[in-house]
């Protein structure tokens, strides 16, 4: 059974999802303030965290941080105030895997989490069997590993996913309609930018080529590309 660490002062809440959640067959454990939901996260007990920005004390903004700066990949699904632009991009600009608006259907919370955890899921396939090379960049989907430039490359769940598709359509230019139904596994939303900040944040890992150009190039008003070689 997959064990959901839920993070989130409104008690009522976090009572509300953990009963829908348990029917749609989840374990669910839930904590109410920042400190004891990094202390939880960092356990190595739970498949992935719903995590509250609004939190009181220590900030769903450090839970995340901190959660980060440990080093773990758990996956982290982020509950944040709708319209709230700026909260949503600094969570993903950490490392949050995907967002869901407040108030958000138990129903909805439940297809984001089987949505993450579906592109998170190691393989028992053999490592080296489907490897993708695209110059300097190497992935081994069965381990979901990732080299560039022969060195290991440190990913979210969610940037490798998008890394992935592209690597896989290298030289052809991928909607950002198409990313998200690949990589988020949900449909685009009308000014949603959580993609544009995982690549940037891609970007930012890979470095440039040798010719100065980014390995992932904007195809204006069409999409993204990765270049090749």
């Amino acid at each position: 059974m997959t064990t959901v660490l839920l993070i989130d002062d409104d008690r009522e809440l976090v009572d509300l999802l953990a009963d829908y959640l348990q029917q749609d067959g989840f374990a669910v454990h839930g904590v109410h303030d920042g400190d004891n939901g990094v202390h939880e996260a960092l356990s190595g007990c739970y498949a992935i965290a719903v995590l509250d920005i609004m939190l009181p004390g220590l900030s769903g903004i450090e839970v995340l941080r901190r959660i980060r700066g440990a080093g773990s990949h758990l996956p982290v699904l982020m509950l944040t105030a709708r319209g709230d632009d700026m909260d949503r991009i600094i969570g993903l600009e950490l490392g949050a895997d995907d967002y869901v608006p407040k108030p958000c259907l138990p129903r909805e919370l439940a297809a984001r989490l089987r949505a993450i955890l579906r592109r998170t899921q190691v393989s028992s396939a053999d490592p080296h069997a489907e490897e993708i090379l695209v110059g300097p960049l190497r992935l081994r989907p069965a381990l979901r590993q990732c080299e560039w430039q022969d060195q290991p490359l440190e990913l979210t769940s969610t940037e490798y996913n998008l890394l992935e598709v592209l690597a896989r359509h290298a030289g052809k230019t991928i909607s950002k309609a198409d990313l998200s139904m690949q990589a988020l596994g949900r449909p685009l939303a009308r000014f949603d930018r959580s993609i544009d900040v995982h690549l940037s944040s891609i970007r930012h890992k890979l470095g440039p080529l040798p010719d100065g150009r980014s390995s992932i190039q904007t195809v204006f008003r069409q999409g993204y590309q990765m270049i090749p070689s």
